[in-house]
């Protein structure tokens, strides 16, 4: 059999350690040269295979390709476009198989949440009954943490420490300043259904730190919440809130909601952090400082996790060894085998039970109150953000690398993304 070449998609919103998995799916395949042919990534993610606009990474050279790893965001761009069922949506699907087939691509590699876990496993499941079969392996991607069944999601472990980070220093501001100033500050995290970013936060309580949390998970009740907030100050003198993006109030409404829709058709959030200030003041009278971390929290490079960087590129290692022998329609999972020490290895998940799952948050991470969190999340937590995996840096500034992305001639006729 003759090779076939390789097609590599980045999904979604972006991290800092997206390009880790990109650079081990990259790096790997060049190793196996012998089996994959050229490695094609899709110009601003699965978009880029509907206009068959590809990117031709063997014009990278091997530096450039290892500078990946230590480069935030999307090297080759992403986009939210989700694709529909297969009968929904069966004109995009046959695209994309009319395009592997035209550059004679055997192997899908999609870097995504959920919805590009459903994505690659419907390619999988057209791609036989089109006679032109296609391996599609899915690699995980979320800072939401909220995939199934691996342990935990690449790019969550760096969200997860720089949000810790922030809140502990920020904390530490507003101690220095809550005599006469300053009493509560809130910082909102990323989280539309699951609290795992927002949990993050509460580590700064084993460093003396007051911190109440609002987790999607719980609804929220103010009075209770005002309560707490009141508690916390008159013991500390201070306090520190973090909320979720998420938080929403018994009826569903988020307290962040603008009226407002994404490109997904979910409501636009963001504004619940000067909402819970504001609502402090009001029934408190307390001074406040309110911060949203926004794509900050995503793309903190500098700040990353060891753990995340390390296991973002052996899940994109993986993703192409597992191909190579055969597998299909999976996507390689974070196995924990223990927690202190941390020890973990590489698993595998069928796409059939990933794809369209969300993980929630357990209940028994998150205190009887409602607003912290539990020993078992703390040692769930706190190995996912050891070590640090710091860039180069060049005249005071991480050294991040722009790649070519030269571009792939074109062998079809255009094609109404519309």
């Amino acid at each position: 059999m003759s090779k076939k070449n390789a097609f590599y998609a980045q999904s979604g919103g972006v991290t800092a350690v997206i390009n880790a998995s990109a650079c081990g799916v990259i790096e790997t395949a060049r190793k196996h040269s012998d089996k994959i042919g050229n490695v094609y990534a899709g110009r601003n993610g699965i978009i880029g295979a509907l206009a068959e606009d590809l990117i031709d990474t063997n014009k990278e050279s091997a530096q450039a390709i290892a500078a990946l790893r230590h480069t935030p965001s999307g090297g080759f761009g992403s986009c939210r476009f989700k694709l529909k069922g297969l009968e929904q949506s069966k004109r995009e699907y046959e695209r994309l198989i009319e395009v592997f087939k035209a550059h004679d691509i055997g192997y899908f590699f999609y870097n995504g949440g959920g919805d590009s876990a459903d994505t690659c496993y419907k390619v999988s499941q057209l791609s036989e009954k089109m006679g032109f079969p296609v391996q599609a392996i899915h690699v995980p991607k979320t800072v939401d943490n909220d995939l199934p069944i691996t342990d935990n999601c690449p790019g969550f472990g760096s969200v997860a420490k720089y949000i810790a980070v922030s809140t502990l220093e920020a904390s530490y501001d507003v101690r220095s300043m809550a005599k006469t100033s300053t009493k509560v500050f809130v910082i909102e995290v990323m989280g539309r259904h699951a609290g795992w970013i927002a949990a993050a936060g509460g580590l700064v309580e084993d460093q003396g730190i007051p911190v109440v949390i609002l987790f999607p998970e719980i609804k929220f009740n103010q009075e209770a919440f005002l309560a707490k907030c009141r508690q916390k100050v008159e013991e500390h003198g201070y306090v520190s809130v973090v909320v979720s993006e998420g938080a929403h109030w018994p009826d569903g409404k988020f307290l962040a909601e603008q009226g407002t829709r994404d490109a997904f058709g979910h409501a636009q959030l963001g504004g619940a952090a000067p909402v819970v200030a504001n609502m402090i003041k009001e029934a408190l009278g307390y001074k406040f400082h309110w911060a949203v971390a926004d794509y900050l929290q995503r793309a903190a490079r500098h700040l990353a996790s060891k753990s995340d960087v390390e296991q973002a590129y052996a899940l994109g290692r993986a993703a192409v060894e597992y191909a190579l022998e055969g597998e299909n329609s999976i996507m390689p999972t974070v196995v924990r085998k223990s927690s202190d020490p941390y020890v973990w290895e590489i698993g595998k998940a069928p796409l059939s039970e990933v794809a369209n799952v969300e993980k929630m948050m357990p209940m028994e991470f998150i205190t009887e109150d409602g607003f912290g969190i539990t020993k078992a999340c703390k040692e769930y937590l706190y190995p996912l953000i050891q070590g640090e995996d710091y860039p180069p840096y060049k005249n005071g500034l991480p050294d991040y690398v722009t790649l070519q992305n030269a571009r792939v001639e074109k062998k079809l006729p255009a094609f109404n993304l519309d």
